[in-house]
């Protein structure tokens, strides 16, 4: 179980959650003292207001927590802010806290750091688990996506493909999966073209990383995650300010493996696979260069209409080798696009399907785990705007404009056989702190599919 969380409520420091609504009724349950603090310091229960309260002595008694419960959707994850404000110490949390689940989860997240080029701090604020709440399932989904923002969150210089893979083999060490991996030249021999194209200008070689667990009689369940530690543009190399935040551009792979692991720990009844193309698109005299004609696994000739939107490229690779086997569902987790930021901001991800029951249960589950996705539309006309004079496909289209649906739909080209597929167009960023969100990596995606995959195929 999480370090954060503990199950003895023994002496814990009582956490008052309320509203402008309820904040009279609670002041009728503090002492007069504690009112009268509570009232000097000028809490009235704003959302996000908080207040501690010393007991006769000084020490710390309460504290409050203001939230606003007129929202149309108040934030589940209001509570979890005071992880990282409140001094050590041992809370449980009482009041307006909405779905207990998410506010423990919220507390973990809050309490994140990555701590790994700065001194690490010991003494943390522990929350006691709510009455219902699992706190061992709650651990194993916050430690898979601090396991996301610490691989987002690391250096370049320290985080290529081959620390990708060792990742990966990390998870599969950890949940007893089987691991292989097809590395530089052998990805043209065993027809991986377009992920050799990619990463071939860099001294890191590029690889196919493909993780298998689970009894091959259940239903398959693959995840195909972006992994381009970090991309240059290549020869349409970006300016500074597009490539200050590319060492995040291998977050569809830190997503993907986040899922990865929830699913494996959780035990689910799924044959699952995860595929990470992991590359890094760099400069040189090899590097691939607009207008180049790629072949594919798929048998499909592709033209290069800019090299920096590789992402694409690398994963029509793999989803071309994840259909083969007619997956249940298909599912890629991509940081594939600036348009997707521009329609829809860094908050809420686009997800594109054909599915539409699939798309409607995504809807609803990524609202209720906090985890939220919008769907965009896979437009046929669109298609269109792909057409190559030279080649069956460009990868990118013309005009520039519904830059992410037209990136799905290159994508879709290279899946037939799956059941369902479902692609993720991810930020894997929070610019700005919020209640369990800290500024930095981000895990977005990967709490909602482990919630799909456990309700599609739970536990007998």
């Amino acid at each position: 179980m999480h370090s954060l969380l503990i199950s003895a409520p023994a002496a814990a420091i009582p956490v008052h959650v309320a509203s402008a609504s309820t904040w009279p009724a609670l002041q009728d349950k503090l002492s007069p003292a504690q009112r009268s603090f509570a009232l000097a310091q000028g809490f009235a229960a704003r959302a996000g207001q908080h207040c501690l309260l010393p007991d006769a002595q000084g020490a710390l008694a309460a504290v409050l927590l203001g939230i606003d419960a007129t929202a149309r959707r108040p934030d589940p994850f209001a509570a979890g802010r005071l992880a990282a404000l409140l001094p050590a110490g041992d809370y449980i949390l009482s009041g307006e806290i909405g779905d207990p689940a998410l506010a423990t989860l919220s507390w973990l997240l809050q309490g994140y750091r990555f701590d790994r080029y700065r001194k690490p701090n010991p003494a943390r604020a522990r929350l006691v688990i709510p009455d219902g709440v699992d706190g061992e399932e709650i651990s194993q989904i916050a430690e898979s996506a601090m396991l996301a923002r610490d691989l987002v969150n690391t250096p370049a210089n320290e985080l290529g493909p081959g620390e990708i893979e060792a990742a990966i083999r990390g998870l599969a060490t950890e949940c007893g999966a089987t691991v292989t991996s097809i590395i530089g030249d052998d990805l043209i021999a065993r027809n991986f073209p377009m992920i050799h194209a990619v990463g071939r200008a860099s001294t890191r070689a590029p690889r196919l990383v493909d993780l298998t667990w689970g009894d091959p009689a259940h239903p398959k369940v693959t995840l195909v995650g972006k992994g381009v530690a970090f991309d240059t543009g290549g020869l349409n190399l970006k300016p500074d300010a597009s490539m200050l935040l590319m060492k995040k551009d291998m977050g569809g792979a830190a997503a993907a493996i986040a899922a990865a692991r929830m699913i494996m720990l959780a035990k689910l009844p799924v044959r699952l696979r995860l595929l990470v193309p992991a590359v890094e698109n760099a400069v040189s005299g090899n590097a691939f260069r607009p207008g180049d004609v790629l072949a594919s696994r798929k048998g499909l000739s592709v033209e290069i209409g800019n090299t920096d939107a590789e992402g694409r490229l690398i994963l029509a690779d793999a989803l071309a080798l994840a259909d083969e086997e007619a997956p249940a569902l298909l599912v890629d987790f991509a940081t594939l696009t600036g348009a997707a930021r521009t329609a829809l901001g860094p908050e809420l991800p686009p997800f594109y399907t054909h599915d539409e029951s699939l798309a409607a249960e995504i809807a609803r589950l990524g609202m209720a785990m906090n985890d939220p996705v919008w769907r965009l539309p896979l437009w046929p006309p669109y298609d269109g705007l792909l057409e190559s004079k030279i080649a069956d496909v460009n990868h990118i289209s013309s005009g520039g404009m519904a830059g992410s649906v037209t990136a799905a739909l290159f994508l879709n080209r290279f899946v037939e056989k799956a059941q369902s597929y479902v692609h993720f167009d991810i930020y894997a960023w929070n610019p700005a702190a919020r209640p369990g969100r800290p500024e930095g990596g981000e895990c977005q995606g990967a709490r909602l599919i482990h919630a799909l995959v456990k309700q599609l195929y739970p536990r007998s």
